[in-house]
């Protein structure tokens, strides 16, 4: 399989203006975002999607690779669409978020992973590590419930299972928003119309599920750590010092 690895990277973050071009250690931090990415093993290539000029010419200057998108889309994945249709003879596109500088590379080579030997009705895959007990009423982190096979049941803001009764070995699981996708599933998903669920949720990924597509749901130990807040910011920075 040939495998895309896009960031998709805004620059006109409603919580954090600029946030591709903050410094961290010296460098923008879409730069730690790229090189991360570029560790991983299975992605043929590593690009940036932008909508911002100042985002694609950062990414030139440090020698990686990037591509001018529309500022028009509003989401991630529509963006990220718009790469794939440019990209015709690539199988798996995994979308690796922007603002995750200490993004794991075997994470991305997990992902792509899951399509190895899958059947060919799994259209995409993400990741999902234990659930910390202080983020159980926490709306930002996102929980996820999954079939005895790893394929998500259900995405949710608010804290899922409902503990009613202690049960011995059952975890609570955060969804991390890395995923896989394959190719045309993508270009197809990016068409589909919302969905109730997802916009009571606000989260994307209750389209596949609401359309009766399948997310394969992989554990991990990676604990993301993604930049929304300036308050996000000053802990990653703190992080590399």
């Amino acid at each position: 399989m040939k495998i895309l690895c896009v960031i998709p990277a805004r620059y006109s973050s409603t919580r954090l203006p600029g946030k591709p071009l903050m410094d961290i250690a010296g460098k923008p931090m879409i730069q730690h975002v790229y090189e991360r990415a570029k560790l991983a093993k299975r992605p043929t290539e590593v690009i940036v999607a932008t909508d911002n000029e100042l985002v694609f010419q950062a990414v030139e200057k440090f020698g990686g690779k990037a591509i001018m998108t529309s500022p028009q889309h509003p989401t991630g994945t529509d963006r990220l669409a718009e790469v794939a249709g440019i990209y015709t003879d690539v199988d798996i596109i995994i979308n690796v978020q922007g603002d995750e500088p200490l993004i794991a590379p075997e994470v991305i080579d997990d992902l792509a992973g899951a399509f190895d030997f899958a059947a060919d009705d799994l259209m995409m895959a993400t990741i999902m590590t234990e659930l910390a007990e202080a983020e159980y009423q926490n709306p930002a982190a996102v929980k996820v419930v999954t079939d005895l096979s790893g394929n998500a049941l259900y995405f949710s803001r608010s804290l899922i299972p409902y503990p009613r009764k202690k049960t011995d070995g059952l975890k609570t699981y955060k969804h991390i928003g890395i995923y896989a996708y394959r190719r045309d599933f993508l270009l197809a998903f990016a068409k589909l119309p919302p969905t109730p669920l997802e916009e009571t949720e606000c989260l994307e990924q209750l389209r596949a599920l609401e359309h009766g597509y399948r997310i394969k749901v992989l554990k991990t130990a990676f604990k993301s750590l993604g930049v929304d807040t300036a308050e996000d910011l000053a802990q990653v920075r703190r992080m590399f010092t």
